[in-house]
């Protein structure tokens, strides 16, 4: 996975200056620097720079020492060319702020001219309902949406709107969407091959309630399929229901730890990763000689740790690349619905062990 870029001064201008030229707050030509300066409340070298890299990718044509600079992009969209997007993404949850990759797509589109913003409230927040996730989108001026890790019912509703929108992961199979996902399933037989073989009997698979409900994602039919494979009967040991919140995790681990606990979890998501390795700590469990741990996903915090942490990795760079991709087709005004994949695989580390006993 790539690093994180991280916008300088200069880049967090500059998408302001696109994004008030999309608005048409200035039409024909933008201040100087010194007037830019004082409007924005930033220092003048910051606002020459800004200027600078507007120039650099064409929006902005320079006239001249002491003259202002002519806005060239707008005499194209005119034409019926590309237009700046106003674009929406709608997060799965707050904790989701931070995911690497999530920026990496922020600024990919932030790179090809958009204004790209993540929405005050997250999908979690909203409690995936959809007359709440309905006014959001009424109150937020965008000429599309990115929804991350959205419900069936969100993204049936969104695949029903004029407006164009992306779905980053979730439950889109099936919907009338442009989509990107990581290619999971081989991964997770991969995980479960592997603990199987270890000795493991008792696994579960903690899932947030968008991929279990109404019924079990791809990923977690996968999950239930391969341990049936392998001659382990499932039933709601293996693929838990909790409430989507901190309690509600904390009271999962406390439960399936009570009295005949699992020998090894795969978990959803890096930070619940974290809480349930902390969980297990306080309890005096060893990672992973009491046990096995291996998480869905990455993270970058994860080549801090000692032993690596067993997960599921795939490459963020396609995934950027599709979302880009889209927002240029929709800014031409072309329909894109493409779905595509990225392939995913397993990564062995350090915290799967024997199973215990």
């Amino acid at each position: 996975m790539r690093p994180l870029s991280i916008l300088s001064p200069a880049e967090q201008v500059a998408a302001r200056l696109r994004d008030g030229i999309q608005q048409g707050i200035w039409v024909g030509e933008v201040p100087g620097a010194p007037r830019l300066s004082r409007d924005l409340g930033v220092d003048p070298k910051t606002a020459l720079a800004a200027l600078a890299l507007l120039e650099k990718e064409g929006l902005l044509i320079s006239q001249g020492v002491g003259r202002r600079r002519r806005i060239e992009r707008q005499e194209r969209m005119a034409k019926g060319a590309a237009r700046p997007l106003r674009i929406g993404i709608l997060l799965s949850d707050p904790a989701a702020r931070k995911v690497d990759y999530l920026g990496e797509v922020q600024h990919g589109l932030v790179e090809a001219g958009h204004s790209a913003w993540f929405s005050g409230k997250t999908l979690l927040e909203l409690g995936m309902d959809v007359a709440r996730v309905r006014r959001l989108v009424a109150e937020n001026e965008a000429d599309a949406w990115i929804v991350v890790g959205g419900g069936r019912e969100v993204l049936q509703w969104f695949s029903e709107q004029a407006v164009p929108t992306f779905a980053l992961f979730g439950r889109h199979g099936g919907l009338p969407l442009a989509a990107t996902r990581p290619e999971k399933v081989p991964a997770y037989h991969a995980a479960i091959d592997k603990l199987v073989a270890l000795g493991h009997r008792r696994i579960a698979l903690l899932a947030r309630k968008v991929r279990r409900l109404p019924t079990p994602g791809r990923t977690e039919r996968a999950f239930l399929d391969r341990l049936e494979f392998h001659g382990i009967m499932t039933g709601p040991f293996n693929l838990p229901d909790w409430e989507d919140d901190m309690e509600g995790f904390q009271a999962l681990l406390t439960e399936l730890f009570r009295i005949t606990p699992p020998t090894a979890l795969i978990i959803q998501e890096a930070f619940l990763f974290s809480a349930a390795h902390h969980f297990l700590a306080r309890r005096g469990l060893r990672v992973p000689e009491n046990v096995s741990l291996v998480c869905s996903d990455a993270d970058s915090s994860f080549v801090w740790c000692a032993p690596p942490v067993s997960h599921i990795r795939w490459d963020s760079a396609p995934v950027v690349r599709r979302v880009v991709r889209w927002a240029e087709n929709v800014a031409r005004g072309k329909e894109d619905l493409r779905q595509t994949l990225t392939q995913a695989e397993f990564v062995e580390g350090g915290t799967i062990g024997p199973a215990k006993g």
